[in-house]
């Protein structure tokens, strides 16, 4: 219960100026604690017992609001909870709350919630990246100690970059997605944000394996992710793509990823180059083929059995129309249009259909180079965290966020990124690791090596409210 009561202290003091959580579940919270301290007490202690954890408000919690940070789930609240929810719950973890992101999970800022917008720890005027912001958010400034977050085309992996820390992609299949709020259901993966490759490893073991509620969760043996975790990477081979290394990169992004390189190879990696050819097509095929699956998953929030309902409508048409109109945001509507164009009639062939087949070839590309290497190091992010606001008039420039990270959820590998350095206004930059599906063990191992010798994950932000709003 000290650790509860820790948290929530830390939440009151330091939410206010971040703007992390959209929801206390602290009566939740302290039946959970109270829970734990006797099953400590009679030495049936789980994994994460007592553990403060958040969640993404797109997790399905049974009796607490769960509104994807959109108007028109506003007043949702859900009957049952996620599978990942539930394994969290058996293991012992606390939930503290639900935590903002963008809405439906559309965005790479935390700018798109219809709620509020969630601020960097590193430096208040910057955004924590997206869409799993508020969770990143809340890990970064210690108002927990572990979060769960949605990771579609870089949710997870950019937001850790951005505030600092440990965000980790499963393979598609790895973990049930039962009870997560669908935005592109062939892409949408849950996974841990934490302070240390440990605590997620920790987090995945006891989130991950088969769920008979979910048909696209693999029947693929769960090995002790923890275990793995041998800080051994002698003879590892390490593939380098060429084509991540592009001219709009930061320089300062690229020398400390290349640096992250050098640390692997004196830990006698061995380091050697890859081709990954068909990624300068992966924002492309990625916004054709999310978006068309958000706009079928999406349809469902019409008005009518649940969502937010237009207050007088003439007739059942403009029920429809004004509901969506008044529930939905900007971004979200962006999408659907994009996603419906797609799909219709003398369109879907040209855009779907293609944007499938060039899924395959992206796919083949990573099956190809997994043939020479083990692992995969690449950038996590063009850039440190941007100004809150800089590029909110440009869908293009904020859909290049994800640039280095789309391939992966297209190819449905697991991904991991952890910080490996410091831009020159103190702003933290991610080093992506990926491995072949499945073989998440290989991908914490390379991943928890470096983080031993580099120590970046140490690094602690300054207090909300104190960082510098330039």
């Amino acid at each position: 219960m000290e650790v509860l009561d820790a948290a929530l202290s830390r939440i009151r003091a330091v939410d206010p100026g971040i703007r992390a959580f959209l929801t206390l579940m602290e009566e939740t919270a302290r039946k959970q604690a109270a829970a734990a301290d006797a099953r400590i007490a009679r030495g049936l202690a789980g994994p994460l017992a007592g553990i403060p954890v958040a969640l993404k408000d797109n997790l399905c919690t049974r009796g607490t609001r769960t509104t994807c940070a959109s108007k028109i789930l506003g007043n949702f609240v859900p009957p049952y909870d996620a599978t990942v929810v539930s394994a969290l719950d058996k293991a012992g973890a606390v939930f503290v709350g639900k935590t903002n992101l963008d809405e439906f999970a559309m965005g790479s800022s935390t700018e798109n919630s219809a709620f509020q917008v969630t601020r960097n720890p590193w430096n208040t005027g910057r955004i924590p990246g997206g869409s799993s912001g508020g969770s990143a958010a809340a890990v970064s400034a210690d108002m927990c100690a572990v979060a769960l977050g949605s990771d579609t085309g870089g949710s997870i992996r950019q937001p850790a970059a951005c505030c600092g820390i440990v965000g980790l992609k499963p393979t598609y299949g790895r973990v049930s997605r039962y009870g997560l709020v669908a935005f592109a259901s062939s892409l949408d993966q849950i996974g841990p944000l934490a302070k240390d490759v440990r605590d997620a490893a920790l987090v995945l073991d006891a989130i991950a394996g088969k769920d008979p509620a979910d048909s696209t969760s693999a029947d693929v043996p769960v090995p002790s992710h923890a275990a793995a975790l041998t800080g051994d990477v002698r003879g590892l081979r390490i593939g380098i793509p060429k084509e991540y290394f592009t001219s709009g990169m930061d320089p300062e992004v690229e020398k400390a990823v290349l640096g992250g390189v050098d640390v692997l190879r004196r830990l006698g990696a061995d380091v050697r180059e890859v081709s990954l050819p068909h990624t300068p097509y992966a924002v492309a095929v990625y916004y054709i083929l999310a978006t068309s699956e958000a706009s079928s998953n999406l349809a469902r929030y019409d008005g009518v059995k649940y969502a937010h309902r237009t207050s007088r409508p003439s007739d059942l048409l403009e029920m429809y129309m004004e509901s969506r109109s008044e529930g939905f945001g900007a971004e979200v509507k962006r999408r659907i249009m994009l996603g419906t164009y797609a799909l219709s009639a003398g369109y879907y062939e040209a855009y779907y259909r293609k944007g499938q087949q060039v899924r395959t070839l992206i796919k083949q590309d990573f099956d190809r180079a997994f043939e020479t290497v083990d692992v995969i190091v690449t950038p996590t992010a063009p850039t440190p965290a941007f100004k809150i606001g800089e590029k909110t008039a440009d869908p293009l420039q904020m859909y290049l966020s994800d640039i280095f990270t789309i391939s992966v959820n297209l190819a449905g590998i697991p991904g991991l990124s952890l910080p490996c350095g410091f831009s020159s206004g103190n702003l933290p930059i991610g080093l992506q690791f990926l491995a072949r599906a499945f073989d998440e063990p290989t991908l914490l191992r390379a991943a928890h090596a470096y983080e031993q010798a580099g120590g970046w994950h140490k690094r602690k932000p300054p207090a909300a409210g104190e960082g510098s709003a330039a």
